[in-house]
């Protein structure tokens, strides 16, 4: 682990439906996936770390998408809501990007 390693969790999320414009919070069985740019700029969002979460197998219905063998190793570090530690990053913030099992997106800078 890094000194002064940045470890994000993914607890919860509030999502705003686009039909009605409800906001909706959802647990972590309804996040499909997060990603986290450990070096955001201000403009561009990379990917740098990627989770999968959620009920209902997600390991399955991955390798189904994928139509490939995926190493189980490699999986269980994927599938968490706790992320792999990281340097703190020079610009001085990050962000996560979560979406759920219907497509909805929030995205969300963080100061670190």
């Amino acid at each position: 682990m890094y000194r002064g390693s940045a470890l994000p969790t993914c607890e919860t999320c509030s999502f705003t439906t686009t039909t009605t414009g409800a906001v909706r919070s959802s647990s972590t069985d309804d996040v499909a996936c997060w990603f986290i740019d450990t070096e955001y700029d201000g403009e561009s969002f990379f990917v740098r770390h990627a989770y999968f979460t959620g009920a209902d197998e997600p390991y399955e219905k991955l390798k189904r998408a994928l139509r490939a063998e995926i190493d189980e190793a490699a999986w269980s570090t994927r599938y968490s809501t706790v992320s792999r530690p990281f340097a703190p990053p020079l610009t001085g913030r990050i962000t996560v990007k979560v979406i759920n099992h219907y497509g909805d997106e929030v995205l969300k800078v963080f100061a670190v």
